[in-house]
């Protein structure tokens, strides 16, 4: 199980994210896109590389907007994990 962050280490994960928001024991992102398909194309993505990394967001799709919410349950708050898929998501909104 990955440990769980302190809040300064949340802080500064934070600094190092673009977007991303402490909202209790999750980071937030919301994503905008032009065409509702791009979005729909970025949550399969995300999806597919949070299940081979067993470890997933919850996702909400508002038509070309994207939320994605990380936190890791097991260890009861954020951790190196959430900081490390936050990068990956941002890498993949950046090829689409």
């Amino acid at each position: 199980m990955a440990k769980r962050l302190t809040l300064t280490e949340i802080d500064d994960s934070l600094a190092e994210l673009s977007g991303w928001k402490l909202d209790g024991k999750f980071i937030v992102k919301k994503y905008r896109f032009q065409e509702f398909l791009k979005g729909v194309a970025f949550v399969n993505e995300i999806a597919a590389l949070s299940e081979e990394k067993n470890h997933h967001p919850f996702m909400a799709i508002d038509y070309k907007l994207v939320t994605l919410r990380l936190t890791s349950w097991n260890a009861g708050g954020l951790t190196d994990l959430d900081v490390t898929l936050a990068k990956n998501y941002d890498v993949i909104y950046g090829k689409m």
